[in-house]
């Protein structure tokens, strides 16, 4: 009961930081001015649904250089990523709404996960090893990692209130867009806008 108890007041306490966190992030327009604007809005015209959450920022942010535990063993940063796009999502192993959202995650990954972009999921918080594996089994995911934010100094050092977040981190290593809440990631829109993303900033494109 304490523990179900702790989980209810984190998850109270985060729905209302992400409403705060939200007014923050949410800028005045999908992008900045002139072209970035642009840009963030023909992105944003593509999504539907619950992915209209998504808030691109006026100028890219940068992100934590705390190490998180890798799978396997070992550490790795965000900086591992650099070179492409990169989806960064937040969650845990008691997150429902994680657990409805992580095989869109999963499928975007088989769809469109190589060279140019990559899942990456990352457990915040107390979250046994072999609890995360038994959450990727019963929700049939093989194909994201099982990294460990245990102490969850990443996701205070990103802001993250609240589970999941996801984050869009561009070949420069630096978040472009989050979303607050699951969402349909493996929406057509969602893998559109993806696309454009990956298309628009790959080596040599105008």
């Amino acid at each position: 009961m304490r523990l179900n108890l702790s989980v209810l007041l984190y998850i109270a306490a985060g729905a209302s930081a992400i409403a705060a966190a939200a007014l923050i992030l949410q800028p005045s327009g999908i992008g900045g001015t002139g072209a970035r604007s642009a840009e963030h809005a023909a992105l944003h015209s593509l999504l539907e649904d619950d992915m209209q959450k998504l808030v691109f920022h006026d100028a890219p942010k940068p992100v934590t250089g705390i190490a998180f535990e890798a799978q396997g063993g070992g550490t790795g940063t965000l900086a591992d990523y650099r070179g492409k796009i990169a989806l960064v999502n937040f969650w845990a192993t008691w997150c429902a709404p994680c657990r409805k959202e992580m095989p869109m995650l999963a499928e975007l990954q088989t769809e469109l996960g190589g060279d140019d972009f990559e899942v990456i999921t990352i457990a915040t918080g107390r979250n046994p090893p072999q609890a995360m594996t038994d959450f990727f089994a019963e929700i049939s995911v093989g194909n994201l990692p099982l990294h460990r934010d245990p102490k969850q100094q990443m996701a205070r050092e990103m802001g993250v209130v609240g589970l999941p977040v996801t984050l869009i981190l561009d070949r420069d290593g630096h978040e472009i867009a989050r979303m607050l809440g699951d969402a349909h990631w493996s929406s057509e829109g969602a893998k559109a806008m993806l696309r454009k993303i990956i298309a628009d900033t790959a080596p040599g494109a105008s």
